[in-house]
């Protein structure tokens, strides 16, 4: 009898102790959180690759179409587009100046044919001068952002954040006078159309168009201020009042300590005016030069008050890990890192021969009679 008492204990008492037993105890609970913490580490870096792969992908893209619509141009018209045009006046109120963008008259190329009609067709035709507040070119198209470019914070922008755009035509591998020289190394210039004729290089060693992230003011107002305390990323702005820029363009990488702007440098409200206004020529705003390297700083010789500066140095800029996609002539789309050979960047660029900038330089120039090996 006294073994069946004792196998019935035993028994309740396994009951006893699996009813306690069932969950679980604070140090298996907290071992399978930090199990949980490592895979989630461990997967985000992942998922984070993954999304900005597609981003690349769809800015990719846009500048495969934005050279296509180059090319339908150019059988068109006989000649590629120009950066800066338009129609020429006194009066900003009837004419654009001459300083319309080259985004314009590319638009029927991109499917935005009814939006160049109603630019063409009002009031003045043509639109003002791009200074102006306008309907037609408040809205800048869809197809002129890339996906990674962030863009500036909703409120803190030069002009309204609708007309930002992430794309921006090539001046080639030179500093001097690329606001308003019409004879320039690169594909895009003020009034005049390159002819394919012109690019001796060669189509597929020609650069013709890449990113430069879009700029914000530091301040809501948007002007002019020294750096200080304030930390702001060298791609995110341009250094002013760099003397001896176009005779050693090395000169604006001692703006920055490597990412940011350096105390002292003065800038635009701590940035630029980069991609903030899509329908206006200036450099400033819709171009780029090959001279220093993908996401160096940027720098402007003179201290204008403005976005109208002649001598520039700037360097596509992208959110892309190590450099930026950049578009040929020959329509095709390549990522060019940050670590490019730019050859002399302690001298002038002459206006003919070679390009002193390296690879970089030669992928610049149009025809400079380099031969590239990219």
């Amino acid at each position: 009898m006294s073994s069946l008492e004792d196998i019935g204990g035993a028994i309740m008492k396994v009951k006893y102790i699996s009813k306690w037993r069932r969950g679980f105890t604070l140090v298996e609970l907290l071992v399978v959180i930090a199990i949980i913490g490592v895979l989630v580490a461990l997967l985000l870096p992942a998922v984070q690759a993954a999304r900005e792969a597609a981003r690349r992908t769809q800015c990719t893209n846009n500048l495969k179409q934005l050279g296509l619509a180059l090319h339908n141009y150019h059988d068109t018209h006989g000649e590629f587009v120009f950066r800066k045009g338009g129609t020429e006046g006194s009066d900003s109120g009837t004419s654009n100046r001459g300083r319309l963008a080259g985004f314009i008259p590319l638009l029927p190329f991109f499917e935005q044919g009814a939006l160049y009609d109603q630019i063409q067709g009002g009031d003045p035709p043509g639109g003002p001068a791009p200074w102006n507040s306008w309907a037609p070119w408040e809205v800048a198209p869809t197809m002129l952002r890339c996906p990674s470019d962030t863009g500036p914070h909703r409120g803190r922008v030069y002009r309204n954040d609708t007309r930002v755009h992430s794309y921006s035509f090539s001046v080639g591998d030179q500093i001097a006078d690329i606001r308003d020289g019409q004879n320039l190394r690169g594909m895009f210039m003020r009034r005049h159309g390159v002819n394919m004729s012109e690019v001796t290089d060669g189509t597929s060693n020609t650069i013709a168009m890449s990113e430069r992230l879009i700029n914000a003011p530091a301040s809501s107002s948007g002007s002019w201020q020294t750096i200080g305390a304030l930390e702001v990323e060298h791609v995110l702005g341009i250094a002013m009042g760099i003397g001896g820029l176009r005779d050693s363009p090395m000169i604006c990488l001692t703006t920055t300590d490597g990412r940011y702007f350096v105390q002292g440098t003065e800038a635009v409200g701590g940035a630029g005016r980069t991609g903030l206004s899509w329908q206006d020529g200036q450099p400033h705003y819709v171009g780029f030069n090959t001279v220093l390297p993908p996401n160096a700083p940027s720098c402007g010789e003179d201290s204008r008050n403005s976005g109208d500066q002649y001598h520039l140095a700037l360097p596509p800029t992208s959110r892309h890990p190590g450099g930026v996609n950049i578009l040929m002539v020959d329509g095709s789309v390549r990522f060019t890192s940050e670590t490019i050979d730019t050859g002399n960047l302690g001298v002038r660029q002459p206006d003919r021969g070679p390009s002193r900038y390296g690879v970089w330089g030669a992928l610049g120039s149009k025809s400079g009679g380099e031969s590239v090996q990219q």
